[in-house]
């Protein structure tokens, strides 16, 4: 594809261009179907409706049944999910569920990967935010698919990686009694790091120092979970949730986070952005809540009163500390790995009376 360069000032026919041509070379041909060519082409069993669910599902807009907005690709995979129902594979309804996980992590996923590349072409070639955007469309053609060659190759690797969890976890389980079936399915530790006075330490950044301040704290937490073997279910601003399999691993992904996030964002700050305000640098404490107990996975979060227990347990956490219940801090105990000191009983709204635990390591 021939670019036309873009940049301030540029003319609205050439922004045009270049996004007419991009939209092609992304969708796979030109947008030459409507949606009720998408039904008949998925068979007789699928209408215009489920045509419209099925896109509406995937987040995308509504579209006239009459406009031409639709390529051959489109089709393509509303004809996959198709077959798939019809070959009882899987219900409408799990239908539904995979195809708006797609579309909530896809919109996710490029929204991230632009947001970064805008970043980094208004810092390299010294842009304001508009001049910047405007570059980043025109090198799409080059960068979309290397971020989707890089995507499926992240997609495999996370699957293979979820199969074996499985099969290491429940391969043998037809040789052991079956749990409660009314329990919730899976073992795990589970906690929350929030950090310490989020409001009052950016309060007053621009968006490139706030930018860099929570791009510094999530990229801290996620390696620090990942290399104490966790896993990270989700950031949520100024928070972070993650999970273990064990409740020792647990632990370890608990502490690192209060250390870590306690005394090294200051240097992360300096190497990685050395032009910060004064309020985007400084030590940034987590306080660290975490218990074992089962959890429900869904939608790619985790639910059950162990999370919202964890939860608690953050909020009346010190700076850089961890707290646990008493169930989890039995636990550790066997390990002999941890320091493990009572905590006066608190009041937690919707929990009621709780013992926390202050969990340490032993050196």
């Amino acid at each position: 594809m021939q670019h036309t360069a873009v940049g301030p000032g540029q003319e609205p026919a050439a922004v045009d261009s270049t996004v007419g041509g991009l939209d092609a070379l992304l969708l796979g041909g030109a947008r030459t179907l409507t949606l009720r060519d998408l039904a008949e082409r998925s068979g007789p069993d699928v209408d215009v409706e489920d045509a419209r669910v099925f896109w509406s599902t995937l987040g995308l807009p509504h579209a006239d049944p009459d406009d031409p907005v639709f390529t051959e690709d489109d089709a393509a995979a509303i004809m996959r999910v198709a077959a798939l129902i019809r070959s009882g594979e899987m219900n409408r309804r799990t239908a539904v569920t995979l195809t708006r996980a797609l579309g909530h992590t896809s919109e996710r996923l490029v929204l991230w990967q632009v947001e970064a590349l805008v970043e980094d072409a208004a810092a390299r070639y010294q842009l304001d935010d508009t001049s910047a955007r405007l570059v980043v469309l025109d090198r799409l053609a080059q960068t979309g698919p290397l971020l989707e060659a890089q995507l499926v190759h992240s997609w495999r690797r996370h699957l293979a990686a979820m199969a074996g969890r499985i099969a290491a976890e429940f391969g043998e389980v037809g040789a052991v009694d079956h749990p409660d079936p009314t329990a919730l399915p899976l073992a795990r530790a589970v906690g929350f790091a929030d950090m310490v006075s989020f409001t009052r330490r950016t309060a007053g950044l621009g968006p490139t120092d706030l930018s860099a301040f929570v791009q510094r704290f999530e990229t801290i937490a996620r390696d620090v979970v990942t290399e104490a073997g966790g896993r990270v279910v989700k950031t949520i601003g100024d928070a972070v949730l993650f999970i273990a399999d064990d409740v020792a691993t647990g632990a370890d992904v608990a502490l690192g986070l209060a250390r870590v996030l306690g005394t090294e964002l200051d240097v992360a700050a300096e190497r990685t952005a050395g032009g910060l305000a004064e309020g985007a640098r400084g030590v940034t404490p987590v306080r660290v809540g975490f218990v074992q107990g089962r959890v429900l996975s869904r939608f790619g979060d985790v639910f059950g009163a162990s999370v919202n227990l964890a939860a608690r347990l953050t909020d009346i956490a010190e700076p850089s500390t961890v707290l646990t219940d008493e169930t989890t801090a039995a636990l550790l105990a066997a390990s002999g790995r941890f320091r493990l000191a009572p905590q006066p009983v608190r009041d937690l709204a919707g929990l009621g009376a709780i013992s926390p635990v202050r969990v340490e390591s032993i050196d």
